[in-house]
């Protein structure tokens, strides 16, 4: 049912006024929705992408670090005598108001912290193998804390895109069609009120001139 408004031309100019923004906003957040799902797809791509390297890069990694223990017998002390990493900035970048993370390492000339002495070649392999795993996890976790994101944004989107296509605008429309069905009902009966006075007052004429 229409909503219940008193149907005069004021009401009916507010609430066409209110059923082109509602179509306003919800062609807005069409056009939204659209944007962020293509900004999805280009990161659901990536994180495909960088999954199935990172897992290779990883394989690498845990094998050379098992080698390494293996020549070198358990490299605990070693590994407690690497810096830890405090390099990692993170910004935000906005896609139509979804703030998406930006995850940065800052790049600096390897370096190795131990000495050489007794280590070996295949702890140095090991190292660079996971200073390339470091990189890509930062890529990673800011994609896939993109996707997550994008993917809120994306819901939320559509549920008000909905609550305006399939609530809001048919609820304007039916109260415009109510209003203007009125309206004309009322001027269809003033139209016939005055064609009965104006009857009434002919025959009243010519009643006098007899």
């Amino acid at each position: 049912m229409a909503e219940q408004v008193f149907p005069t031309k004021g009401n009916l100019i507010n609430t066409k006024k209110s059923l082109r923004l509602a179509r306003l906003g919800y062609e807005l957040l069409d056009r939204k929705r659209n944007i962020l799902i293509r900004e999805l797809m280009t990161m659901v791509n990536t994180v495909k992408t960088i999954r199935g390297s990172i897992e290779e890069t990883y394989i690498k990694a845990y094998a050379a670090l098992q080698e390494a223990n293996i020549t070198m017998g358990v490299i605990e002390n070693i590994a407690h005598s690497m810096p830890v990493e405090d390099s990692v900035t993170v910004t935000y970048r906005s896609v139509m108001g979804c703030e998406l993370p930006q995850v940065t390492i800052k790049e600096r000339t390897p370096t190795l912290d131990y000495g050489f002495a007794v280590t070996n070649s295949s702890l140095d392999y090991a190292y660079i193998c996971f200073e390339k795993v470091k990189q890509m996890t930062a890529v990673l976790a800011e994609v896939e804390n993109g996707v997550y994101r994008l993917a809120v944004a994306i819901k939320k989107t559509q549920t008000r895109a909905n609550a305006l296509k399939n609530i809001v605008i048919p609820k304007f429309e039916l109260t415009v069609w109510y209003i203007s069905n009125s309206l004309e009902e009322k001027e269809r009966e003033e139209f016939s009120r005055l064609k009965v006075i104006k009857h009434q007052k002919n025959k009243a004429k010519e009643a006098s001139e007899e």
